[in-house]
């Protein structure tokens, strides 16, 4: 057995298919919307009317694209992204979403979405691939991991919600930044 045929079959269990995944791109709204249920385990704050919006502004503004894995037919993983520049890394892909259905987790549709973003950033002539990822994710931690991708830096967010009135039940002083 060669090389590539024995790292292959290490890093995948034993009858784990992984050649059968289909990678596309979803370019209008219907194919968009079959992409909502893979979508929704995770961005369960979305709805799908919002989700096919929200898709349609980020392509427009800011070159969002939709990559989508099938295997026999079905739908198993998507991977939202963009590519663009900063002054920090550089012209960069960026995922902005990646996921596997549950049910397809640890069977290559991971994988498959990564090494397809990765050959992407790759062919478009860009220095890096970035994404962040929620500090809950322990199990997508170990994939980025076991992908190549190292901790970089801390992503730090501010919620710039209209601050509750004074006196109102928010669960926080209005007015008061905790840790400040």
């Amino acid at each position: 057995m060669d090389g590539a045929a024995a790292r292959y079959h290490r890093d995948f269990p034993e009858g784990v298919p992984v050649m059968d995944i289909t990678l596309a791109l979803a370019d209008d709204d219907a194919t968009r919307a079959r992409c909502w249920p893979v979508m929704r385990q995770l961005r369960p704050h979305l709805d799908e009317g919002r989700f096919l919006a929200q898709a349609r502004r980020q392509t427009t503004q800011a070159g969002w694209r939709l990559l989508y894995a099938e295997r026999g037919g079905e739908l198993v993983g998507c991977a939202g992204f963009r590519i663009s520049e900063w002054l920090a890394w550089g012209r960069t892909l960026y995922v902005d979403d990646l996921v596997a259905d549950e049910h397809e987790r640890s069977r290559g549709v991971g994988r498959a979405l990564m090494g397809w973003l990765a050959a992407h950033a790759r062919a478009e002539g860009c220095a890096q691939l970035h994404l962040d990822s929620g500090v809950q994710r322990f199990g997508a931690h170990r994939f980025y991991l076991m992908q190549g991708m190292h901790i970089s830096a801390h992503h730090f967010a501010l919620e710039l919600q209209p601050p509750a009135p004074v006196g109102a039940a928010s669960g926080r002083d209005a007015g008061h930044l905790p840790g400040l």
